[in-house]
């Protein structure tokens, strides 16, 4: 009689029992990578520069050796509380991925006695790394125009114990609402601000724009042409005079008062434009437009989408836009733009495409709480406005060591969590030969990542010349 088909088959790989074994191992040998690559970016003598004079004795570890397991507690991303190093000092697997000595390895109360000795002075310097960062891609790309996004993002604490800055925020929950700048995928500057400040609160907005249009022009291009694009929550006149004495361009949203809907009522057909981009559709009205309080007209432009994702919108579902802007209306700005070839800029169309390009920097805030996180650890307002610079800092470093050096494996545009599971969380062993350390993968990883020639690029990654 043949042999039943119903019959489970007997396997031989069966595990019998669970030994424990002495071998360095790890299940985070992308870490390796990422290190290698600050470590070639020459990032650490900079930290050291900016922040070495926290360090009160020989006897307490070296600046640049606690932010590179900071921005490798971000990187991996296991856990968002800070107990979480308890458990990393136990693993050996996860010090020798990390480059750092097993008795260098710090404890939840060591980073919170850092972050805790940080004032407001120590504080700022974060935003010239930032800056320094950011001229340093602005180098490598060297753009024509750089356009820059300016908004704010809500963290919400709403859960979390009394936090001396959580306010009630514009979405009903209680944290805070930091102002940040992005450009291309990075967040180049920021203000850790309390929750109950708005978008353009004080002088916060005109004095970061004009220290980093001073940064561009004077370490990137003296000429550049820069255009800032923002929401209606920076409709104010006293900003746009600002960026108009700057020299810069400006695209807002405006707000849908009563003349500008009676105007719009008013017009005819035929003075409506249309303007496809893909399968986006709209049609936009031209106008000059003035508030009572303010001293001239301003190029206004609205708007309003007949197609999303090639379904027709009925009429009543139209969300209509309104955008104020000075490109094209004869000032500095036009003639940057117009010198270095971008005349499209003054166009209509353009501007309406680059208003509406504003839903990339919506998707960096988005990549920036799925890499980091928006619960803040600290009761007091310093320690955690420096843990949020420096989740910045090594979200920055995340994007360009994806760009730099992981793009055959992963794509530039992927999420953190994406990047984690591909590249970082791979099992690799760590053995020391001949007074050599050397990372051992699987043959299957190595060959799904091509590791080899990651390895290569995080070895000479772009080159900045700090200053």
């Amino acid at each position: 009689m043949s042999q039943s088909t119903t019959l489970p088959a007997k396997s031989k790989a069966i595990i019998d029992r669970v030994e424990i074994t002495s071998d360095t191992m790890t299940g985070r040998g992308g870490l390796s990578l990422f290190v290698r690559y600050l470590r070639n970016i020459d990032i650490f003598p900079q930290l050291e520069i900016f922040f070495g004079s926290m360090r009160r004795s020989r006897k307490g570890q070296p600046v640049s050796e606690i932010f590179k397991q900071l921005f490798c507690f971000f990187m991996d991303g296991t856990s968002r509380h800070l107990v979480h190093f308890d458990s990393l000092v136990k693993d050996a697997g996860y010090a020798g991925a990390t480059e750092t000595e097993p008795a260098r390895m710090l404890s939840s109360h060591s980073v919170k006695r850092f972050f805790r000795s940080f004032w407001w002075q120590r504080i700022y310097l974060f935003r010239h790394l930032l800056q320094r960062l950011f001229l340093w891609r602005l180098r490598l790309q060297a753009p024509e125009v750089v356009v820059l996004g300016l908004d704010t993002m809500v963290m919400d604490n709403d859960e979390a114990r009394v936090r001396h800055g959580v306010k009630p925020t514009y979405k009903k929950v209680k944290g805070f609402q930091p102002l940040q700048m992005s450009w291309k995928g990075f967040v180049i500057d920021a203000v850790f601000r309390r929750g109950d400040a708005h978008g353009n609160h004080g002088d916060t907005v005109v004095k970061m724009v004009g220290h980093l249009v001073a940064k561009i022009r004077k370490h990137y291009r003296a000429d550049a042409a820069v255009i800032v694009r923002m929401d209606s929550g920076f409709f104010d006149q006293k900003l746009f005079e600002a960026f108009e004495q700057l020299r810069i361009g400006y695209i807002c949203g405006g707000k849908l008062y009563k003349p500008i809907k009676e105007y719009v009522g008013m017009s005819r057909e035929g003075d409506w434009r249309r303007y496809e981009q893909g399968r986006q559709v709209w049609q936009y009205l031209e106008f000059g437009s003035k508030c009572d309080s303010w001293k001239c007209f301003r190029r206004s432009i609205y708007c309003r989408p007949l197609y999303e994702d090639g379904q027709m919108l009925l009429s009543f579902a139209r969300p209509d836009t309104v955008l104020v802007t000075n490109l094209g209306m004869g000032q500095a700005i036009d003639e940057a733009l117009t010198r270095v070839g971008e005349g499209r800029w003054l166009q209509a169309e353009a501007i309406v495409a680059g208003y509406h390009g504003r839903g990339s920097d919506e998707l960096v805030y988005r990549a920036l709480k799925d890499f980091g996180f928006e619960q803040m650890p600290f009761k007091r307002f310093a320690p955690n406005a420096a843990f949020y610079y420096t989740m910045l800092v090594s979200f920055f470093l995340y994007e360009a060591f994806k760009q730099d050096v992981c793009t055959p494996a992963v794509k530039p545009v992927c999420y953190a969590t994406t990047l984690r599971r591909r590249v970082i969380d791979i099992a690799a062993k760590i053995v020391r030969h001949a007074g050599r350390v050397v990372l051992k993968i699987t043959a299957a990883t190595s060959e799904q990542l091509n590791f080899a020639l990651l390895w290569q690029k995080s070895a000479s990654p772009p080159c900045y010349c700090w200053r």
